[in-house]
């Protein structure tokens, strides 16, 4: 009612005006005005009588000029008229801002009088509904004056929503019906989604209990959530994105409902062949098949990244095919080995970034002649195991011979190996910079997994692990303030810097698993400060997700041990975390680790999740308000982070077991030869 009330605060000024002019500023003829400081000199006047048929004649009396607001106004000073103006525009703000708080107050009080005598009536009745997303999702979408109700007392996605519409980012709130599915509040970011399925009777034991809530002398227990199946649900919800707007593409772009392509090679559908296989979606699993075999095609015109393309193709095709045993994989995964070999034909048999699969020919990038470090590194657990399987042995030459090159060169300290290398004159480049994260990280990972692979026979691969591994604790191993949580800095020509990659979070999963094949016990001990650390990274975000890059805090009463840089703050769904918690849970059972990949989970489907399908990337962890989606869903979050995640909730030892199984740095798991091999 706020608008009677600035109607009647108008017609209080118009009055007060009246009587004013009335007083004091009636206007006569013969004196002028009668406030004026200098009335004329001289008192004559003129009379005009105008006479005539028809309308009626003139009427200057002073009755009608009283009845004239207009005229009033007109003859106010402009003082007068700006201090009006003034008071009415204010009132009009105040009752614009105050309108929502006092509305609300006066409903609140309704609401809680209600409440109040209807508690004195009822007794407490306390419903236990079974959603699955009572607990791993955001709360089921309210209708649209709930949530104005609450907007101003509650965190997430209606604070969300009302920050996107202030960016105009997006149109009103649409609740759409999708087949199947219950009702969705689409907020065209990462939002809300109804979980469908549960979980099977075998799964049960890795059900969470919630404990018992007492209320007013009454205890009720939450339902119990399958954590397996809020997996399955998460990339079911993913892939329902991926098939509808993105499908045989290489990337899903949930917020606008369309694609990316990279290679053209339909990136993200098989790198999730295998996620589908261990997760048991058998529909989502025949569906990718049937596209691999009538669809997939490397006989394109198109230059692939060596690296990216060994690691998620090839490494995908193979575990597959072991996982299945369908020779279709197989056939598949030899056709694209034979198509990246003339990456290797450079001077060094340090190969090539890029190869075009159609043409036969390779390349360095455009602007360089280097290859990283990682990506000629990382690519031998697939190829050796392509020769292994076909009995081809130049795959698996090719490859080790860029490793005993590795081996070899001068430019490392400590075992620790520069970034980039060049193809030429197979050198190391940009000496004297070392880091565990971006262009490096998965040398170091492939060095044990590769002496794993092997049965541990290759006693060069080791020593360089180990060397290395010293040269991180003597280098680049720090404790930050005031918490003194372990990390990983960097190294610039010998001056120490306190960044830490989320890259470089694989290292406590690999330290943990050398420890559990036989190496030294402290690994472990740093494989969990390095984990907790991790974990830190993303409690510590108001998302409660990690960003890209971090800065730790080294001096003395530091109030924070992270800090993040503006252009630091994304987060694209990465695995690494999440990777080294299933390694720490499957080697130590603590439940803890479980408990930290549940949080991670939860915020992925509160801040990442599109109410159409799929996830997206984020540019900032710290802002749960708006944290500025990206509009890409890499093709390791089905390939990793999701697997992982499931592999974590699992309690069979025998999934994938780590005695049998090394996973490539893709998360595809290859076997470990037999041992007589």
């Amino acid at each position: 009612m706020w608008w009677l009330l600035l109607i009647m605060c108008l017609q209080l000024i118009l009055d007060c005006m009246q009587q004013a002019l009335n007083m004091h500023c009636a206007y006569d003829f013969t004196a002028g005005w009668a406030g004026d400081m200098h009335p004329p000199s001289r008192k004559d006047f003129v009379s005009l009588t105008l006479t005539g048929q028809g309308s009626g004649n003139y009427n200057n009396s002073k009755q009608w000029r009283r009845q004239s607001c207009w005229r009033k106004w007109k003859r106010l000073s402009r003082l007068q008229r700006n201090l009006i103006l003034f008071t009415v525009a204010l009132m009009l703000l105040c009752g614009i801002a105050t309108y929502p708080s006092v509305t609300e107050h006066f409903r609140g009080l309704t609401v809680v009088a209600k409440e109040e005598g209807d508690h004195a009536l009822k007794p407490v009745v306390h419903e236990v509904q079974p959603e699955l997303d009572k607990l791993n999702r955001p709360l089921v979408p309210e209708s649209p004056s709930e949530k104005q109700k609450r907007a101003a007392h509650k965190r997430g996605p209606p604070g969300l929503q009302n920050r996107l519409q202030k960016k105009g980012n997006v149109s009103d709130t649409q609740v759409e019906k999708v087949e199947g599915e219950k009702p969705l509040v689409n907020w065209h970011v990462a939002m809300i989604d109804q979980a469908t399925e549960r979980g099977t009777a075998k799964e049960a034991a890795n059900k969470v209990d919630v404990p018992e809530v007492e209320q007013e002398g009454h205890s009720h227990k939450e339902p119990e959530v399958d954590r397996l199946e809020a997996v399955r649900d998460a990339f079911r919800h993913a892939w329902k994105g991926y098939k509808e707007f993105a499908w045989g593409k290489d990337e899903l772009r949930p917020m606008s409902k369309s694609y990316g392509e990279w290679f053209g090679l339909g990136l993200t559908l098989i790198d999730a062949l295998d996620t589908m296989w261990i997760l048991n979606l058998k529909k989502e699993f025949e569906e990718a098949k049937t596209w691999v075999s009538t669809e997939l095609s490397f006989n394109k015109n198109v230059d692939v990244n060596l690296f990216e393309s060994t690691i998620r193709i090839l490494g995908g095709l193979l575990s597959t095919y072991h996982l299945t045993g369908d020779t279709l994989f197989l056939d598949k995964a030899k056709d694209l080995g034979r198509r990246l070999m003339p990456a290797f034909n450079t001077p060094s048999k340090i190969p090539y970034s890029d190869v075009n699969i159609g043409k036969g020919t390779a390349h360095p990038p455009r602007w360089t002649s280097d290859s990283t470090v990682a990506e000629v590194t990382s690519i031998q657990l697939e190829f050796r195991e392509l020769s292994r399987l076909t009995q081809d042995t130049r795959y698996q030459a090719a490859v080790d011979e860029v490793m005993q090159k590795v081996h070899k060169l001068e430019g490392k300290q400590d075992g620790l190996v520069p970034m980039f290398i060049n193809t030429n004159s197979g050198q190391f480049t940009h000496l004297g910079m070392f880091t565990l994260g971006a262009r490096a990280d998965s040398y170091y990972e492939y060095l044990l997994k590769q002496w794993i692979q092997g049965g541990k026979k290759e006693t060069a691969l080791l020593e360089d692990y180990l060397q290395a591994l010293e040269g991180v604790k003597k280098n680049l191993l720090k404790k930050s303030s005031p918490n003194r949580l372990t990390f990983v800095g960097e190294l610039s020509h010998g001056r120490f810097s306190p960044k830490m990659d989320h890259l470089v979070c694989f290292l406590p999963g690999t330290l943990a698993l050398g420890a559990h094949h036989g190496l030294p016990a402290d690994h472990m001990e740093l494989a969990k400060q390095l984990m907790e650390t991790c974990y830190q990274m993303y409690a510590q975000m108001e998302t409660g997700l990690s960003p890209e890059i971090v800065h730790f805090n080294m001096h003395e009463g530091s109030i924070g041990d992270v800090d993040v840089k503006l252009a630091d703050r994304h987060n694209l769904l990465r695995p690494e975390t999440v990777e080294s918690l299933f390694y720490l849970y499957r080697f130590t059972k603590d439940r803890k680790y479980r408990d930290w990949g549940w949080e991670i989970l939860q915020n992925f489907n509160k801040y990442t999740k599109v109410s159409t399908g799929g996830y997206t990337s984020i540019n900032n962890v710290r802002d749960p308000e708006y944290p500025s989606p990206r509009d890409k869903m890499e093709s390791f979050f089905l390939g990793e982070t999701l697997k992982y995640l499931y592999l974590l909730f699992s309690d069979d030892p025998e999934l994938l077991s780590l005695d049998k199984y090394v996973f490539n740095t893709e998360a595809h798991p290859l076997p470990i030869w037999p041992t007589a091999q």
